[in-house]
């Protein structure tokens, strides 16, 4: 009877290359594979958490200027909704917008309508458009409910010596904006 030998297996392809290499080239085929290795591992692990730790602090100054525009805008709702009981009446607002609309010079005009302001204005410089909504929704308590506005092509307007509200010169090549914007007025 024969006794059942063990299963006599051939050793993997790579193991009988590696046993017919030279020490020396073993090292070299070592440590090639280490610089792989390595490289991967930088190009995998660590590169993007220091291009992460790197950009954090940008990234945090950002949202840490967007949470304080978020608190302060915030703020200013609150104040708002507490004035809601100080609003001025429909004829304080007109004379609020009306004013505020002076302001802009010969380039804006206002007609009203009900419950309905609009100010149509004709190259009015970019510039002095923000100062002016800002100036309008403290006064008279109104904000813009639909805008059309286009980048004029007229040259500026000199302004008349006897303008209420003296306005700085603009550059020459200074936006200049045409168009309409209508304000909802508080109810009679």
């Amino acid at each position: 009877m024969s006794t059942p030998s063990a299963p006599h297996t051939a050793p993997p392809v790579w193991r009988t290359r590696w046993d017919a290499m030279a020490p020396r080239e073993r090292r070299l085929v070592l440590a090639a594979a280490l610089l792989v290795a390595a490289a991967l591992a930088w190009w995998l692990l660590l590169a993007p958490a220091l291009r992460t730790l790197r950009e954090a602090p940008a990234r945090h100054a950002a949202l840490d200027a967007q949470l304080e525009r978020m608190q302060a805008l915030a703020a200013e709702a609150r104040l708002l909704q507490a004035d809601a009981s100080t609003r001025p009446s429909q004829a304080e607002a007109q004379r609020a917008l009306q004013s505020a609309a002076a302001a802009l010079g010969s380039g804006a005009r206002v007609s009203l309508m009900g419950e309905r302001a609009t100010v149509g204005l004709q190259g009015v410089p970019a510039a002095a458009i923000p100062p002016w909504l800002a100036q309008v929704r403290g006064n008279a308590r109104s904000v813009p409910v639909e805008a059309h506005l286009t980048r004029s092509s007229a040259k500026p307007q000199a302004q008349p010596a006897a303008s209420a509200a003296p306005q700085k010169p603009t550059p020459a090549g200074e936006a200049r904006w045409d168009g309409a914007i209508v304000f909802a007025l508080p109810p009679r």
